[in-house]
């Protein structure tokens, strides 16, 4: 099998969600040694309403709008096409979470630095943590930007989007 594999992506199924969780676990242990959903580079957005899931966390999009905007080049890609941040680069002045237009770039109060995904170096926690495959590691199919929107369009439908960006 020569030439270059695929790039491989998490790909999201909100309908086996059960919001169970173990995603959220997995990701803050692996990543950083405690079991605390705060710390989690995963999140599971909780429809009340709907009784409805949705596991979501950087989708490594190609526009990288948290690494366009870093002023100390802290955020690079590497072969895989993951946006990593570096900690000892990182200064901890959180334009890249306000530059990401998902959300998926967190403030860990305790280090003073960003977290996000980084796939977990080709092997991602969150995927082998969920017990319904709703998170699985595979062949990407599409950018970041177009898998957040089929993500948004399959949950959202039928129910009127509400909270702080919610559309007048």
């Amino acid at each position: 099998m020569g030439g270059q594999s695929m790039l491989k992506a998490l790909q999201i199924d909100p309908g086996k969600c059960t919001g169970c969780k173990q995603c959220e676990m997995a990701c803050s242990y692996v990543n950083e040694g405690e079991f605390n959903v705060s710390k989690s580079r995963i999140r599971v957005f909780d429809f009340h309403e709907d009784a409805r899931f949705v596991p979501y966390t950087c989708t490594q999009c190609d526009e990288a709008w948290c690494q366009q905007a870093c002023p100390v080049n802290a955020i690079t890609t590497n072969e895989m096409g993951v946006k990593v941040v570096h900690d000892n680069l990182c200064v901890g002045c959180k334009v890249c979470t306000i530059a990401c237009p998902f959300g998926t770039v967190n403030y860990n109060a305790s280090t003073g630095k960003v977290i996000k995904c980084d796939l977990c170096g080709g092997d991602p926690a969150c995927a082998s943590a969920c017990p319904t495959d709703a998170i699985t590691f595979r062949d990407a199919e599409q950018s970041g930007f177009d898998k957040m929107k089929e993500w948004a369009t399959k949950t959202t439908a039928g129910t009127e989007p509400t909270g702080p960006n919610a559309p007048a």
